[in-house]
């Protein structure tokens, strides 16, 4: 066994790393090394590695100058490239202003779209467990009963529906308080709000939280009908729910609604911007018009 082991570790190639250099009688070096048995292996042919010549001294007033060229060569290149793309972002950002409510309702309606993905389930049960007594009491209890009826499917056949209520209650909710604020401070307030007091920034805060309530309860009551049923009848699609409740019967129960949520959509702004206030947080005003915009639209005297 040792001597085979000897054997292998003669015949490792890395064992034997010195090269032998020899004329072949033609001007050339070739390669040789020893073989496993201590014979000389088959010599192999070296290519002088060339030489690269530069054009300056590492360090000189000249290496300098044309790395300095390169940078400005590289830069100039692609800012001038992208100078349009800087041109139509500069101007997009003066015109915020002008699109502020579109802004708006495309940030909360992208945010609602992904949040519903993951609300779906825990409708679906809800309802189920609302509105069918004696099905479950918990999502523990409820979740598997009704996987094991209808599969995912029980899960997410309400989604669509799902999406077409909280998609425009949320895009209300944003867009409409943020407009509403602005609107209460330029035509109710009396004063300026830097001059409002806490209190009394809280109230604008509740009023415009409480309007924004409204629109967004009527904005998705039809949807949220649909998606009532539907998560109660074993088989139903969206659009036999409809088809059979018809236009009076996604109203029904709208004002009760609107009490709910305006009531709560008020005391969730009150409470966001009441913690803000009480941890003495940034709060903004509401945007104004910049002065180089009101001079581009001529409203400047």
């Amino acid at each position: 066994m040792f001597s085979s082991v000897a054997h292998l570790a003669r015949a490792n190639p890395f064992n034997t790393p010195h090269l032998q250099l020899v004329h072949d009688g033609l001007g050339d070096l070739r390669s040789s090394s020893p073989g496993p048995t201590g014979q000389p292996r088959r010599p192999r042919n070296l290519a002088a590695a060339a030489v690269e010549e530069y054009s300056c001294e590492f360090g000189s007033a000249k290496y300098y100058a044309l790395c300095g060229f390169g940078g400005v060569l590289s830069c100039g290149l692609t800012h001038t490239a992208v100078v349009p793309l800087d041109l139509v972002k500069c101007r997009m950002q003066e015109n915020t202003y002008l699109w502020r409510t579109s802004l708006y309702l495309a940030a909360s309606a992208s945010a609602e779209f992904f949040a519903d993905i993951a609300l779906a389930p825990m409708e679906a049960a809800k309802v189920r467990i609302q509105t069918q007594p004696g099905y479950a009491n918990t999502l523990r209890d409820a979740a598997p009963k009704m996987y094991k009826e209808e599969g995912l499917k029980a899960f997410y056949k309400g989604v669509a529906p799902l999406w077409m209520r909280q998609i425009p209650y949320t895009m209300m909710k944003f867009a409409c308080f943020e407009r509403t604020v602005e609107a209460l401070y330029k035509f109710v307030v009396p004063k300026p709000r830097s001059e409002c007091s806490k209190p009394e920034q809280l109230v604008v805060t509740f009023v415009a939280g409480y309007i924004a309530g409204v629109f967004c309860a009527i904005v998705s009551h039809p949807a949220d009908s649909v998606v009532s049923v539907l998560n109660k009848e074993k088989g139903s699609s969206a659009s036999l729910v409809l088809k059979r409740l018809g236009f009076k019967g996604v109203w029904k129960g709208l004002f009760a609604r609107i009490i709910m949520i305006g009531t709560l959509t008020a005391l969730q702004w009150f409470i966001y911007d009441s913690v803000k206030v009480y941890f003495r947080l940034p709060r903004p005003p509401p945007p104004e018009m910049p002065e180089s915009l009101k001079k581009k639209l001529g409203l400047t005297q």
